[in-house]
């Protein structure tokens, strides 16, 4: 298999941070397990500075790890690993790269002393890197500055694929509110559905570009959720977290308004509920959706952390997850959503990659429950901040145009609405004062 690097997004926040930090902090890249996190910064330690020095600490030799032996005397501790990895180092023109830190704790302790020292550059790159286990006996440093990395987003896939006059034009006639004709949207709704069965992690792209094959992709893809799962095991030994997250698609399915944790695990308690969830979504695994108890800006303040909706943060792993018990050539997910003919019981699918979508853009993700007089439950799936207004989103799956939730919100909160979207898979227009998009373009807004 060709081992392609793909051009990313993440690569500019990198290169504004080593323009401005000049030297003051460190850069420590979060994500999932196979985003590309390794991949993307050796990329830019190749093309960026005059010589460099990985270490994958789980992997490490132990003469390296006795290295921080001699953190108090940079001179030495310097030299040493110089002499240890056979590369030289450059004042200011050599970055040194701490992959997977959080294998190895005391490396990212020693950051302090590093960038103090100023000599060099300093990359940190983690997974699960937030996770109490991990940190317990460590001072973390102030002097690092903190990246989030997800899956591909839809941009870039298009890019992989050697497209990049799609999105712009796309970012281009929603900037004008224009609809595109019912035939082009029905052609780039069939290349979406392609991200949406592929999805964004950077393995399963490359088997596609290789092989055309979505059976070698789904090989791969079920590969990293295995990896997942057993980076589940290393917080929570009950297996708990593995019962949530093979649960996502499931509770998505069943269409209630939140994350239903007791119906899968019937005796935890609340806290211990709560420990697990926010262990899963700073492994970046998943996106939390919180419900806003009183949407405005700011809705973190008013948001309850024990109502959320969980989404898997990758929609091409989700999709082999909803079929995880079947056969690649049993998986009608994959037939069905090429050919737009998905049912409406697995429209779920929709939300998660929109969910997906939003939460690449740098959005946080917000939604919002509450009765009619009849006692039936209005839902707003997403909402936005935009400046000091709020932005709610409603998704279908379909061409389905009618958006009761979202105008009996906008009506309830009328003075703090600002523009409201209804996603959908028909061509742009407006309906009164909702602008409807298609679903291709939710990470545009």
């Amino acid at each position: 298999m060709e081992e392609r690097v793909f051009k990313r997004k993440i690569y500019q926040q990198m290169l504004q941070w080593k323009q401005e930090s000049a030297g003051q902090t460190a850069l420590l890249i979060e994500g999932a397990r196979r985003v590309g996190k390794s991949t993307i910064v050796e990329e830019f330690a190749k093309s960026e500075y005059k010589s460099y020095i990985l270490i994958d600490w789980s992997k490490a030799r132990k003469p390296l790890k006795d290295l921080f032996d001699f953190i108090d005397n940079p001179d030495e501790f310097f030299a040493r690993l110089q002499v240890l990895t056979h590369m030289d180092l450059h004042k200011r023109e050599s970055v040194i790269v701490f992959d997977e830190v959080q294998k190895f704790p005391i490396a990212r302790q020693a950051i302090k002393h590093l960038v103090a020292d100023g000599r060099y550059d300093y990359i940190e790159t983690g997974s699960l890197i937030s996770i109490r286990q991990n940190v317990q006996d460590i001072l973390i440093p102030s002097e690092e500055e903190t990246i989030e990395m997800f899956p591909m987003d839809y941009e870039e896939f298009r890019w992989a694929l050697g497209d990049t006059t799609t999105i712009p034009f796309l970012r281009e006639q929603l900037a004008k509110r224009k609809g595109l004709g019912d035939s082009m949207n029905r052609q780039l709704m069939r290349d979406f559905r392609l991200y949406m069965l592929i999805g964004g992690m950077p393995q399963a792209v490359n088997k596609w570009l290789d092989s055309h094959n979505f059976s070698q992709v789904d090989k791969v893809k079920r590969a990293i959720i295995k990896l997942y799962e057993d980076d589940f095991y290393k917080f929570d030994n009950t297996g708990k977290a593995k019962m949530v997250w093979n649960n996502i698609p499931s509770q998505l399915s069943k269409n209630t308004n939140r994350y239903q944790i007791t119906t899968i695990t019937p005796n935890i308690k609340a806290d211990t509920a709560q420990i697990l969830v926010n262990a899963m979504e700073d492994s970046k695994t998943v996106n939390i959706c919180y419900h806003a108890n009183d949407p405005q800006v700011g809705m973190n303040l008013s948001s309850d952390q024990s109502t959320y909706k969980m989404y898997v943060g990758d929609t091409g792993l989700f999709v082999t997850l909803a079929f995880w018990d079947k056969s690649f050539t049993e998986n009608i997910i994959y037939e069905k959503l090429l050919n737009d003919k998905l049912e409406a019981n697995l429209g779920y699918v929709y939300e998660n990659v929109v969910a997906q979508m939003l939460r690449s853009a740098g959005n946080k993700l917000y939604y919002y429950t509450f009765p009619d007089e009849n006692k039936h439950t209005y839902e707003v799936d997403f909402l936005l901040s935009r400046g000091s207004k709020l932005c709610p989103i409603e998704v279908k799956s379909s061409g389905y145009a009618r958006h009761t939730s979202l105008d009996a919100f906008c009506e309830k909160f009328a003075s703090r609405i600002g523009e409201r979207f209804l996603i959908y898979t028909k061509d742009l227009k407006k309906d009164g004062s909702v602008t409807m998009i298609p679903i291709y373009m939710a990470g545009l807004m």
